[in-house]
C-alpha cells in the first residue's frame, strides 16, 4: 500500500488522457494492391495474392494514400518529412495473412502537429480554447476481420478478408486531454477536418474510423507524485462509446489505487475492451511495447521521398477547414450556426454545392432548410455522395426561386423535385409533365369566393375570433384546383372576410 493520504479532498487528482485514431482513407484501391477499397462486399471477394500475403506476391505503393495523408497532416499543422520508410510489425491475427503488417515505426510520413478545440460554452460557461498536440500519424494496412459464432457453441471463427490491405493512417496524440469531454471535441474536430477535405469518410459503424483511448490518473499529495497504471481502451464503437469508456475507467482507476496503491512502477501497461452493453471495461492482455513488435524495414518497399513543391500544391488546395468554413457560411450567407455545421459536415463538394444552389436562388434560407432535408435524406436513402446527387445545384436553385417567387408553393415545388430525382429534366420540363400551371390572382379570388359562399359558418367562426377556422378551406382549395397555393388562398380569404365582401 502506498503512504500518501487516502482522504480525495487532501490530492489533486489529474486525468491524463491519449487517443489513437485509426482513419480509413478514402481511396479507391487498397494501400499496396490494386483491390476495391471498399465496405460490405461478399466475404474474401476483394481480395488478390497481394492482400492475401500469398508468396512471391509484392506490394505496390498507392499514391493516392500517401497524398491523402499528407493532406491530412497539413489539416492537423503537421511537420511533413522529406523521407518515410516502411516497416514490418510482427505479431499474429488469424485474420492477418502474412503474419506481420507493413507499417511505419520511426519514420512516419506525419510527424509533430495539434489541434485546437473548444470546450464549455453552455448557458453557464464561457467556451475554452485548449491546443492538442499529435504526435505522429502514420500510414498502416488494415488486418481482416473475425467472426466469432459463439451461438452455434462451437466456438468457430470465420475470417473475411476483404479488408485486408486497406489503407489506415494511425494519428497518435500526446496525453494532452484531461477529460471525456477534451477527448470528444478532438474527436469531433478531427472527423470534421477529415470529411470536409474527403480524406476519409469517418463512418464508425463500417470501421474507418476507430479509436483507441490511453487514460491513467497522475496523483498529487503535496511534494510526492504517482501515476495510476496506463490502461488502452478498446472496441469503442461510438463517440458516446469513447465517452462513457473513459468516464468509466477514471472510476475504476480511482478505486483500484484506493484498494492497492499500484502505480506505473508496479504494474506494466494492459488493454481492456469496452462492453457498450454493461457500460464498463475488461481485461483483454498485457500491452505489448515497440520491442515485442520485432519491427524491421520492410525489405520489398523502397523509403519515399516526398517532394517539398507536391507538399505546398496539397497545402494550398486546402481552401478553408471547417471551423473556417462554418463561420463564413454564417456571415456570408445569414443562416443558423447547426445550419452551416451541417453543410460543412459534409464535405468541401457539399459547401460548392450549397453555394451555388444559394447564388441561383436568391433566397440562402430556404435553400439551406431543402438542402439539409430534402437532399441529404435522398442522398442516405440511395447511399450516395452529392458529388452523383441527381440534381445538380444550378438546377435546384432555379428550382428554389420558383418557390420563394411563388410560382410553386411548398407542397407543389416537392413534387417538383422527386419528380428531378428520377428523371433528368429541367424544372421547366418537370413543372409541365407535372401538370402544374400558374393560377393567376384572379382565379384564386373566385375559387376563395366560391368557397366562402359555401362555407359561411367558416366566416362567422373567423369573425367571432376563432381565425384557426380559415384552415379548414385550405384543403378544399387544393381539392378544387391541386395548383392553386395555400398561401395565396389563406391571404385572400382573410382579405375578403376582413373587408366584409361576402
Amino acid at each position: 500500500m502506498n503512504s500518501l493520504s487516502k482522504n480525495p479532498a487532501e490530492l489533486t487528482i489529474t486525468t491524463v488522457i491519449g487517443l489513437e485514431v485509426h482513419v480509413q482513407l478514402k481511396t479507391e484501391s487498397k494501400l499496396f494492391c490494386g483491390c476495391l477499397n471498399r465496405f460490405g462486399g461478399e466475404p474474401n471477394t476483394q481480395v488478390c495474392p497481394v492482400c492475401l500475403g500469398l508468396p512471391g506476391a509484392l506490394p505496390v505503393i498507392n499514391q493516392s494514400a500517401l497524398e491523402l495523408s499528407v493532406k491530412a497532416g497539413l489539416a492537423m499543422d503537421c511537420e511533413i518529412p522529406e523521407t518515410t520508410k516502411w516497416d514490418r510489425k510482427q505479431y499474429f491475427y488469424p485474420d492477418l495473412p502474412k503474419g506481420y503488417q507493413i507499417s511505419q515505426f520511426d519514420m512516419p510520413i506525419c510527424a509533430e502537429g495539434y489541434i485546437d478545440i473548444e470546450t464549455g460554452g453552455d448557458d453557464d460557461a464561457e467556451s475554452e480554447s485548449r491546443r492538442l498536440r499529435i504526435l505522429r500519424a502514420h500510414l498502416e494496412e488494415d488486418a481482416g476481420k473475425s467472426m466469432h459464432d459463439e451461438s452455434s457453441g462451437g466456438g468457430d471463427t470465420l475470417v473475411d478478408l476483404n479488408r485486408c490491405g486497406t489503407p489506415l493512417l494511425e494519428i497518435v496524440s500526446q496525453p494532452d486531454m484531461r477529460n471525456s469531454e477534451e477527448a470528444i471535441a478532438y474527436l469531433q474536430e478531427l472527423k470534421s477536418r477529415m470529411t470536409h477535405l474527403n480524406i476519409s469518410d469517418c463512418e464508425m459503424q463500417e470501421g474507418s474510423l476507430r479509436v483507441d483511448a490511453n487514460v491513467n490518473l497522475h496523483i498529487t499529495d503535496g511534494d510526492r507524485n504517482v501515476a495510476t497504471p496506463i490502461v488502452e481502451v478498446k472496441n469503442m464503437n461510438s463517440f458516446r462509446s469513447v465517452r462513457l469508456a473513459i468516464d468509466y475507467e477514471v472510476d475504476r482507476q480511482w478505486e483500484v489505487w484506493q484498494q492497492t496503491g499500484q502505480t506505473i512502477d508496479d504494474v506494466s501497461k494492459t488493454t481492456r475492451g469496452w462492453d457498450d452493453n454493461r457500460e464498463t471495461t475488461f481485461l483483454q492482455r498485457e500491452k505489448e511495447e515497440s520491442a515485442d513488435y520485432r519491427y524491421f524495414p520492410d525489405p520489398d518497399l523502397l523509403p519515399v521521398q516526398i517532394d517539398p513543391s507536391r507538399v505546398d500544391e496539397i497545402r494550398d488546395s486546402i481552401e478553408e477547414l471547417p471551423r473556417q468554413a462554418t463561420e463564413r457560411l454564417q456571415n456570408q450567407y445569414g443562416i443558423k450556426t447547426a445550419d452551416a455545421e451541417l453543410i460543412v459536415s459534409g464535405g468541401s463538394e457539399m459547401v460548392r454545392y450549397f453555394e451555388t444552389a444559394a447564388n441561383r436562388s436568391g433566397d440562402a434560407k430556404r435553400t439551406v432548410s431543402i438542402v439539409n432535408q430534402d437532399v441529404l435524406r435522398t442522398m442516405k436513402e440511395r447511399s450516395i455522395e452529392i458529388e452523383s446527387f441527381p440534381i445538380n445545384a444550378s438546377k435546384l436553385g432555379d428550382l428554389i426561386s420558383r418557390i420563394a417567387g411563388g410560382e410553386l408553393d411548398n407542397s407543389r415545388g416537392r413534387d417538383v423535385f422527386n419528380y428531378l430525382v428520377e428523371h433528368d429534366q429541367s424544372v421547366e420540363s418537370a413543372i409541365k409533365a407535372l401538370g402544374i400551371e400558374s393560377v393567376d390572382a384572379g382565379q384564386t379570388e373566385s375559387l376563395c369566393r366560391e368557397l366562402l359562399g359555401e362555407n359561411p359558418t367558416v366566416v362567422e367562426d373567423y369573425r367571432a375570433g376563432k381565425k384557426q377556422a380559415i384552415g379548414a378551406l385550405i384543403g378544399k382549395a387544393r381539392g378544387k384546383n391541386p395548383n392553386a397555393n395555400p398561401q395565396q388562398v389563406r391571404e385572400t380569404l382573410i382579405r375578403l372576410i376582413e373587408s366584409g365582401e361576402v
